[in-house]
């Protein structure tokens, strides 16, 4: 082999090894992140008292987020926010729905989240779930969630999660929304609903 030959096939390797390393710490090479498990089996009522599983978010997108009907503002200003989320939709909410799962059962039965939902104006379709003490533990606990009572007696409070959860129409975590605000949440879900 001639040396120009030995010079070239060097200079062709030392570019391969340079390109290699500048793809491996651009993370070419990195496996796709994996989605968080999020979302799983849960066993509840619906607010007609009707017993519902996580099969009730397969077909269409759905808006989840976890609180309790005596919350003074976090609760009621999230659901107005998805509220006017499925509005800005326009044609494309038709198939977003919001579900509100009650992390209060012991106040929180199904009438008490039907008239909730009712007095806030919620769109029809929207989904309130509740279910006995366990049943909501079990929820919280597959959505990587927060509840915790805080305080005693009959004015005692909730601490909870305030993000809300964008599962998409086979029931799978797809990402997390933020709270209170509406114009990102629209274009969060609107870039989910066409897979970006």
């Amino acid at each position: 082999m001639t040396r120009t030959r030995m010079i070239l096939w060097g200079a062709v390797a030392l570019g391969l090894v340079v390109v290699l390393a500048l793809a491996f710490s651009s993370g070419a090479f990195r496996p796709a992140p994996t989605q968080p498990d999020v979302g799983g089996s849960f066993s509840l009522v619906d607010q007609t008292g009707k017993p519902v599983t996580e099969k009730v978010l397969n077909g269409q997108w759905n808006m989840v987020v976890f609180g309790f009907t005596y919350c003074p503002d976090i609760c009621p200003g999230t659901l107005q926010n998805l509220i006017r989320v499925k509005d800005q939709l326009g044609t494309n909410g038709k198939d977003v729905r919001i579900v509100f799962i009650s992390i209060d059962p012991a106040r929180d039965r199904p009438q008490a989240i039907r008239d909730w939902l009712e007095a806030n104006g919620a769109p029809e379709g929207t989904l309130g779930l509740t279910g006995t003490q366990a049943e909501v533990d079990k929820a919280v606990a597959v959505y990587k969630a927060v509840a915790n009572k805080v305080g005693e007696g009959p004015d005692y409070t909730m601490d909870h999660s305030t993000v809300v959860y964008l599962m998409d129409p086979r029931g799978r975590f797809d990402r997390a929304l933020p709270y209170r605000l509406p114009d990102e949440i629209v274009t969060q879900v609107t870039a989910a609903k066409r897979g970006d």
